[in-house]
């Protein structure tokens, strides 16, 4: 065994077959979207994300790395640690740069501590963590940040004795569903009726709606996307993170992953919502619309995702950060996570006491969700009750 390790300056030096072996063919940590990133400005000079992606070959082999960006602001990261950096500020200290382990503007679930199926995996994992706090302390970074990691990576996060910080989300599954309305069949009566009538309402002011994979996607579809896209930030007076070449750059790379759903209204597009997927699950992740319909958000963000996810077997719908209104639509709270690393000793523990805080909030709001379910359940049993009438 001969590891070596190496902090690149970009994805592009890689090899995506190589990159990609350690993914487990999670679209949003693929070669191809990470580069995209990069080759259409989305991140890099400029943009306060800088690409430092961490890798460990074993004689030549990639065998282990993660996603890294030194960060020079807290945007895009949806782990909201901005009274962190106002600390800093208040005592003369400077909060960035600062190291993260993330997969940019996506509050996704998934590894971040990435190795190969090799008899060392352990030790090159443990290498990775000792690396990052190397780097945190020799090139004098306030902290490390590794954001939403899956399982397999917090475990090892957590045995590593790294700062836990607890978060929710809202994730729909598929039940082995045979339809859409088997589905509601599962939901308690006021639930079912309204999602009812909500479709029904986007069905009767002449909207029509259309699901198109990857592969399928026109040009002009793209443009009007990214409008859309776009018109989502500026109603908020905000910029959009991602560019016009990220989109364009993805539909080229990695349209087997990709579903985009269409409205339009007299044979005019007016809005539209773009998904990742892979076998498992639908991460539902940009919408905007060009044209106001009441309750057309739901329409194309949720029953259109449910419903593909039905017809290709598709067990998870990730539906992304916030958003208690997706509890009514079948989705249920998830737990999330993030872990840190903090090198002034004093805030270390300050924020240590704050994270302990936080945790019993986040437990108790995880418990309300939870009591606010929408699924009918059996006194008797404590199973689902199946509805199967079409009458309301």
């Amino acid at each position: 065994m001969s590891l070596t390790l190496e902090i690149a300056h970009s994805i592009q030096s890689i090899d995506p077959s190589s990159w990609d072996a350690l993914t487990e063919g999670m679209p949003l940590l693929s070669h191809a979207f990470l580069s995209a990133l990069e080759t259409s400005n989305s991140v890099g000079p400029g943009t306060g994300w800088q690409p430092c992606p961490l890798l460990v070959h074993d004689d030549g082999r990639l065998v282990g790395a993660m996603p890294l960006y030194v960060k020079s602001h807290s945007y895009g990261e949806y782990v909201f640690d901005w009274s962190w950096a106002e600390a800093y500020q208040r005592n003369g200290l400077n909060y960035y740069p600062k190291l993260i382990a993330a997969i940019p503007f996506s509050p996704v679930t998934s590894a971040r501590v990435l190795v190969a199926y090799v008899a060392n995996a352990a030790s090159i994992q443990t290498l990775m963590l000792q690396a990052l706090l190397e780097v945190m302390h020799k090139h004098q970074l306030s902290s490390v940040h590794i954001l939403f990691p899956d399982q397999d990576s917090a475990a090892l996060l957590k045995q590593a004795g790294w700062m836990q910080r607890h978060g929710v989300q809202f994730r729909w599954e598929n039940e082995g569903f045979g339809s859409f309305d088997v589905f509601l069949g599962h939901l308690q009566q006021e639930k079912r009726k309204k999602i009812r009538q909500e479709r029904k309402k986007v069905n009767a002011a002449g909207v029509i709606c259309r699901r198109i994979k990857g592969p399928d996607i026109k040009e002009e579809e793209w443009d009007f996307f990214y409008q859309c896209y776009r018109n989502t930030y500026l109603e908020h007076r905000s910029t959009p993170y991602l560019s016009a070449a990220f989109f364009k750059s993805i539909a080229m790379r990695m349209p087997e992953h990709i579903l985009l759903v269409m409205a339009t209204l007299n044979g005019v597009p007016i809005a539209s919502a773009l998904n990742f997927y892979d076998q498992d699950t639908l991460y539902g992740r940009y919408w905007g619309c060009m044209q106001y319909v009441p309750n057309l958000h739901f329409e194309l963000c949720y029953y259109q995702a449910q419903e593909f996810c039905i017809e290709e077997n598709i067990r998870y719908f990730e539906g992304g950060a916030q958003g208690e209104h997706k509890l009514a639509r079948g989705f249920k709270p998830k737990a999330t996570c993030s872990f840190h690393q903090i090198a002034d000793p004093d805030f270390a523990q300050s924020i240590a006491d704050f994270l302990s805080r936080e945790s019993l909030g986040v437990a108790a709001y995880t418990n309300e969700l939870e009591q606010r379910a929408p699924f009918k359940l059996s006194a008797a049993s404590n199973s689902p009750v199946i509805f199967t009438d079409n009458t309301e």
